[in-house]
């Protein structure tokens, strides 16, 4: 009896060996990243549909969830809660109750949940509420609390068919750079490459996962922003950590709304290349557009190799365009009163306006767009219920490259309106710079703002230009990339000055005068309007223009009044109160001299920005 039990044990042995030899399993991966509020196939903004949103991804995930044999995992990658007045209205309006957002993935099934710096930018009021709102775990490794331990759930093991999975959470770790302290207060940022380090060797030895995938808030170029790839605290640092922390089987980014379709980018050579780690392997990095224009899919099938008692990996994948799919009905029907809601929120009209602006004008001079924010910045600082001082300056930049308002032919402005006059959550706030520092902020600005002219080209716009001296283009868009990106562009009100194109960088700004007839003065202190993002170190400005160090800028100690609401609230309300029809027209406090070089500048590289359809 013994040894008909010894053979019949040996023979399920064999048997589950054989089995297991000959086991396969087929994954789908599907990476939802940076939607923005695109939650429903309609712009709330230009009051017109949208081509995209989560509703088509909703067909996509149901279509491939009911293929024959395949495990679908579901992944969303964080900057969910700013963008469309979708998030904004619940967000800040209607606060009571379930957030739109935590429903929608709920409905959805996602297995897990990123975090991204525009949902942070939502204050803590917002996300501690609806990351408790969420059925799926919330992983971000590198944000810690000021112990060292981890502020959200570092990571999250799923298993799907007996394949156990571990997903590896981080968030770029420029945080602190952009926003003020009360947005973050519990928490420290993590350079990505050390925390990998760190988590990568806990998560084998704890779990033994078959596979080990990153879900990074965080782009691939590790040059962006004029840094090198051992720069500390790296903004877009997903492919570092692929190439220089070995275990990843597949990486999902977000963060730079680029696109990546399995390989990384090579920034000397301009081009895409596969990525390897220490070890040589080749770790594939997926990535999807903004505002759920394509979804990442990448398909995995494993089989499992008796030999080396591990799973042989083959992965296919690609980005998904969402405009081939139609809006779920049963997506569309469980939050339709939602859309009733947001949609009389957006059409209430606040104000009239003669004209239109436009940021196109802002790439290149004094614009009424840009010069209205300062206008309003300067009128709020001198509101003394806001609990700011009287600003003498204002710092502002077009925070979208192509917007106008008013949206309507008639001029009324409506709520929806003011998510084009202003895209993102800012608070204002004022701070004392000195008159030198207000000079070398502003150099900074111009500095990758604008060319040296004359040159080949006759470029007015700094764009960037490889080895021959010639435009680099984007692969995606083909259209030339800038030096910086628009919304660094700063310009200032309250002073008369100029911006001689024809010097050398740094050597380009002379102020005339304060804009009320008083002489400025390098030496003298002045109090500066100045949004939340720049006023907290995002663009350098302050540090790397004014000369402010970082520990100065974080701890806001320069920083004299803050507002308790976001800047949109404030330009709301300030139309709410004109009577009559608002007129805007450019202030005319500076200009691009020479002028005819700035026109000819203009004339080539408006076309160029802006291309004809």
């Amino acid at each position: 009896m013994k040894r008909f039990f010894v053979i019949l044990c040996a023979l399920l042995a064999m048997t589950m060996s054989l089995a297991a030899q000959s086991k396969t399993v087929d994954l789908t991966f599907i990476e939802t990243s940076d939607i923005h509020g695109s939650i429903y196939p309609y712009n709330f903004i230009t009051a017109k549909p949208a081509a995209t949103s989560l509703a088509q991804v909703a067909s996509l995930i149901k279509e491939e969830r009911s293929v024959p044999g395949t495990e679908v995992v579901l992944l969303e990658n964080g900057d969910s809660l700013q963008g469309q007045p979708t998030v904004y209205y619940y967000n800040f309006e209607k606060t009571s109750g379930p957030h739109i957002w935590s429903q929608a993935v709920n409905f959805l099934g996602y297995d897990a949940v990123g975090v991204g710096n525009h949902d942070i930018e939502a204050g803590h009021a917002v996300y501690d509420k609806m990351y408790e709102e969420l059925q799926a775990p919330v992983i971000c490794a590198n944000a810690v609390k000021p112990d060292g331990t981890p502020y959200f759930q570092p990571y999250s093991v799923i298993e799907r068919n007996g394949v156990k999975i571990a997903i590896l959470g981080m968030i770029t770790p420029k945080i602190p750079d952009w926003l003020p302290p009360q947005f973050w207060t519990g928490m420290e940022f993590e350079d990505m490459v050390q925390s990998a380090k760190k988590w990568v060797p806990i998560i084998k030895e704890k779990e033994h996962p078959d596979l080990l995938i990153g879900l990074f808030h965080s782009g691939v170029d590790y040059t962006y922003g004029n840094v090198t790839r051992d720069t500390p605290n790296n903004e877009n640092a997903s492919q570092l950590v692929a190439e220089m922390v070995p275990g990843f089987d597949l990486i999902f980014v977000g963060h730079d709304h680029a696109g990546w379709s399995g390989q990384g980018w090579d920034p000397v050579n301009k081009k895409k290349i596969d990525v390897k780690d220490p070890n040589g392997k080749v770790v594939p990095i997926y990535g999807p557009l903004n505002a759920a224009r394509n979804v990442a899919v990448v398909k995995m099938n494993l089989t499992w190799n008796d030999q080396t008692q591990s799973w042989d990996k083959i992965v296919r994948g690609g980005l998904i365009d969402m405009t081939k799919y139609q809006p779920d009905p049963d997506f569309m029907a469980k939050f339709q009163p939602g859309f009733d809601e947001i949609k009389k929120w957006v059409d209430r009209p606040i104000g009239k306006m003669d004209g239109v602006i436009t940021t196109r004008d802002s790439m290149f001079g004094d614009s009424a767009f840009v010069d209205l924010i300062h206008r309003i910045q300067l009128d709020l600082s001198n509101d003394p219920s806001l609990g700011l001082k009287p600003a003498d300056i204002s710092f502002a930049a077009p925070l979208s490259a192509d917007s106008k308002i008013p949206s309507s032919p008639d001029g009324t402005l409506y709520v929806r309106d003011m998510f084009n006059l202003y895209v993102y959550e800012n608070f204002l706030y004022t701070m004392t710079l000195t008159g030198k520092q207000v000079k070398d902020f502003l150099e900074y600005s111009y500095q990758y703002w604008f060319d040296t002219m004359p040159n080949e080209g006759n470029h007015l716009i700094n764009f960037q230009k490889d080895k021959e001296g010639k435009l680099v283009f984007d692969n995606r868009t083909n259209m030339p990339m800038t030096a910086t990106r628009y919304y660094n562009y700063d310009s200032a009100a309250g002073i008369n000055y100029v911006v001689d194109v024809t010097q050398p960088p740094g050597n380009r700004i002379s102020i005339s005068c304060m804009s009320d007839g008083r002489a400025f003065n390098p030496d003298a202190t002045y109090t500066v309007a100045i949004n939340s993002y720049r006023g907290s170190g995002g663009g350098g400005h302050l540090e790397l223009g004014a000369g402010l160090d970082k520990e100065t800028i974080r701890t806001m100690k320069l920083v004299n009044g803050a507002t308790t609401k976001d800047l949109r609230y404030f330009l709301l309300k300030w139309f709410e109160k004109q009577d009559g029809p608002v007129t805007v027209m450019p202030i005319g406090n500076w200009e691009v001299v020479p002028s005819d070089l700035a026109e000819l500048g203009t004339k080539t590289d408006y076309p160029l920005l802006y291309p004809s359809k």
